[in-house]
């Protein structure tokens, strides 16, 4: 039985972990086996200049995490090497940032589970979900599609300025 000291600590990483999970706006479980040095630093340099929090994690405490979190249906996962990455701000950031290094890496580095809003997800919404462009590139659409009637009507009034000046310059000046 381990001693008091250890029986702490181990208790103050999981209600650090329940509250990291219970206020992230997604967060993604990941099988990271057979990953080298550099490309987990690579990994960890994106994630950590998106916002994302990631970290390798223990399965016996993340599984006390989760449960308290509220997230009981995730237990069958926790096997094998698990990291878990976090979000607080935009959602789509660790699933597309994951699905992008699991595609390099193939079989090395796999998405476990992941959830989001309180609800677990299924494979298919994680494939779904890693394919939508960032919050940036979707801002910059509605804001392309918002400005294309005005940037529209503007080369109308230009055409139609050019082309009376044209037809302007072309009548003889009165004497």
């Amino acid at each position: 039985m381990p001693n008091a000291k250890v029986l702490s600590e181990k208790q103050a990483i999981v209600e650090a972990l329940t509250a990291r999970i219970k206020s992230a706006s997604a967060g993604v479980f990941v099988d990271y086996k057979g990953i080298t040095v550099e490309q987990d630093t690579a990994l960890r340099t994106e994630m950590r200049r998106e916002g994302v929090d990631y970290s390798v994690v223990k399965n016996t405490l993340v599984h006390f995490a989760i449960n308290n979190a509220g997230y009981s249906e995730l237990d069958n996962v926790l096997n094998g090497t698990t990291s878990l990455a976090t979000a607080t701000g935009d959602p789509i950031t660790p699933f597309r940032i994951l699905n992008d290094y699991s595609k390099k890496l193939n079989d090395k580095f796999n998405i476990k589970a992941a959830f989001m809003d309180g609800q677990i997800l299924t494979e298919a919404e994680i494939t779904e979900l890693a394919s939508l462009p960032s919050k940036e590139a979707l801002i910059s659409v509605v804001l392309g599609t918002m400005l294309a009637p005005i940037t529209s009507l503007a080369v109308v009034l230009d055409q139609i300025a050019k082309k009376d000046g044209e037809a302007a310059a072309e009548v003889p000046a009165a004497e």
